[in-house]
């Protein structure tokens, strides 16, 4: 089972950099990530990273909070680009969920990323709002999960295996945390997983064995006290 790595990052050096790679098959962004970047008008700031990444996809997210205004954002959104995905919470700040989003956005053929998803309950309520031709990426956020002390394995499993018969859904691991969550997202089947840069660059690096880890590990601490001219 492969797995496509999205690059989670909107700052513009780095998508350029990235996007040359060949493991990373898209990249995922969200308001946080614009405004650290620097971004003060959304859409110019949009239509630059589409610039530099033309082919593969993206994903943008709406930031209205009611229905009329995110539907109006997503439609707008998806004419930037045939890569673009937009990007849909799964539920509004006041906890509605966003169905009626979801389904006249999907109706007319845009491509969504469902975002902020826990519960694979909540990836059911998803599939019963799609048509089984646009495509979706349902993004579960495993890593803000597994800070709260919860395991989101059993909600992702659940939501792969309900989703199966949508062959345009796609299961995203979201909020990485570590590089083993690579492993852990491919095992499972996620058809995706979204990553921030350094911890991209931690995977390329895969395949060194214990042994090898284990001298690089004491030479490290050898060198540092050196380094620090310790003594006992």
């Amino acid at each position: 089972m492969s797995i496509k790595i999205f690059c989670d990052i909107a700052d513009l050096n780095l998508i350029r950099k990235f996007n040359k790679l060949k493991i990373v098959k898209g990249f995922t962004t969200n308001p946080s990530l614009m405004r650290k970047a620097g971004a003060k008008n959304y859409e110019a700031y949009s239509k630059k990273i589409i610039s530099q990444c033309k082919k593969k996809p993206i994903s943008f997210e709406v930031f209205a909070d009611d229905d009329k205004s995110m539907i109006k954002q997503g439609i707008k959104i998806s004419t930037w680009g045939k890569n673009v995905y937009v990007k849909v919470p799964i539920v509004n700040s006041k906890n509605r969920f966003t169905g009626k989003v979801i389904k006249e956005l999907n109706s007319q053929n845009i491509k969504l990323n469902i975002t902020a998803v826990y519960k694979a309950e909540q990836t059911k309520k998803i599939l019963k709002q799609i048509n089984k031709k646009t495509k979706v990426i349902i993004s579960i956020f495993a890593g803000r999960a597994g800070d709260t002390g919860k395991d989101p394995i059993p909600q992702i499993v659940n939501s792969i295996k309900i989703s199966k018969k949508y062959k345009n859904v796609e299961i995203l691991w979201a909020s990485v945390r570590e590089p083993y969550n690579y492993i852990q997202a491919k095992n499972l089947g996620c058809q995706i997983i979204t990553i921030p840069p350094n911890i991209i660059e931690k995977i390329q690096k895969f395949g060194k064995s214990f042994n090898q880890l284990t001298v690089e590990t004491v030479k490290t601490f050898l060198q540092d006290s050196k380094k620090s001219r310790f003594k006992i």
